[in-house]
């Protein structure tokens, strides 16, 4: 099984909401389906690589203020906050306590069922444990 793994962590790096696809698929697609279902927020944070006009035209469309870094390829430079770019740090650390788990991190679990409720497991422990660490 190739799978990617999409995710939205809350601004201490809690696992808020998750969609699994295929390997090959591009990741606009996750994108595509988190959006609808992304929880009220004033910015989200992501790489350089997720730079797209729809993408940030249904965030702001949702009230929320996306903080990504233009493509080196774009034409026209887009502007964004660097000192709150910082923090995406978080996300990666998200990602890195959920590979945690053994059964997470080796993907044991051939059914994309299966490994997405492993998934869910990990991150209600997770979200369960930084519960006392409130922004």
């Amino acid at each position: 099984m190739n799978a990617k793994l999409h995710a939205i962590p809350d601004s201490i790096g809690r696992p808020v909401s998750f969609f699994i696809s295929a390997g090959q698929v591009s990741d606009y697609t996750g994108f595509r389906a988190l959006v609808n279902s992304h929880p009220s927020a004033d910015w989200l944070l992501r790489a350089r690589c997720h730079d797209a006009d729809w993408f940030r035209e249904a965030l702001t469309g949702k009230g929320i203020r996306p903080c990504i870094p233009g493509r080196k390829s774009r034409d026209k430079p887009v502007r964004y906050e660097k000192h709150r770019y910082k923090r995406r740090n978080r996300i990666e650390i998200m990602f890195g306590r959920l590979k945690d788990w053994c059964r997470v991190a080796i993907r044991y679990d051939r059914c994309p069922k299966v490994f997405l409720s492993a998934i869910s497991l990990a991150a209600t422990v997770l979200f369960w444990l930084l519960i006392n660490e409130m922004p």
